[in-house]
């Protein structure tokens, strides 16, 4: 991506302070763009970030935000566009997974997972509309290979993937043609946070690709999107190394 690409742009990615969310953030700012990032738990990460952010010569906002609160997320995105004068980019990536056997999965986890991966990027984008539209804006979703593929110890996980697949694509319909609506569909990515390696090695050798993806690469396609030309809408695009296709 060209530095300054983003010059002048300003974005709000959710759960923007760690892992991936944290990843996305730096490389909006790199390519130029103010970015607001929002944070649940994890305040002293998001201030951490928001400083790399501001050390690319953006400025830099993390607010306290639970995307599965209307109040909350309305406050988080009246603030940001106070701030930053406007919208030009919402990156839904705050997320919850968890592998729970099908028959052991309780209400309250399916609600959970339901509450934050569906409703939360519901809402985040319900409430940035206005100012998505004033500016032909758009919106880039984390979705999962889990949203596309059935995965037989994440029912509820896959269930809400699902779910933010398909409200892409009526997004997409609903928002146009000012705003273009589009998803990231991550397979299995490694973080280097230490999970099971022969699990992660499994997977690797299931890949057509032989191996795992990267952080940078799911990275990569958020910014595709986030420069794409606007004529591009309602697609989800698998960062998978082919893992879909078994």
């Amino acid at each position: 991506m060209a530095s300054g690409e983003l010059k002048g742009k300003t974005a709000l990615v959710t759960g923007g302070g760690r892992r991936i969310g944290r990843e996305i953030a730096l490389a909006l700012a790199a390519a130029g763009a103010n970015v607001a990032i929002t944070y649940l738990r994890s305040q002293r990460e998001a201030g951490r970030t928001a400083e790399e952010i501001r050390r690319h010569g953006a400025r830099a906002l993390a607010l306290s935000c639970d995307v599965r609160d209307e109040k909350s997320v309305r406050k988080a995105i009246k603030n940001a566009v106070s701030e930053f004068g406007g919208l030009d980019l919402l990156v839904n990536n705050a997320a919850i997974y968890e592998t729970v056997e099908f028959e052991k999965i309780t209400v309250r986890q399916w609600d959970e997972m339901f509450a934050t991966n569906a409703r939360g990027p519901f809402l985040m984008s319900q409430a940035a509309v206005k100012p998505l539209r004033q500016r032909k804006g758009r919106i880039i979703h984390l979705g999962s290979l889990g949203g596309l593929r059935p995965w037989a110890t994440h029912a509820h996980y896959c269930g809400s993937k699902a779910a933010l697949s398909m409200l892409t694509q009526v997004m997409a319909k609903a928002l146009a043609p000012e705003i273009a609506v589009n998803c990231v569909a991550p397979g299995m990515i490694d973080l280097g946070e230490g999970r099971d390696a022969g699990f992660l090695r499994r997977i690797a050798g299931k890949t057509p690709m032989k191996r795992n993806g990267s952080a940078e690469e799911v990275v990569r396609a958020v910014m595709f999107f986030a420069t794409a030309p606007h004529f591009i809408t309602g697609q989800v695009l698998a960062v998978d190394g082919g893992l879909g296709l078994e």
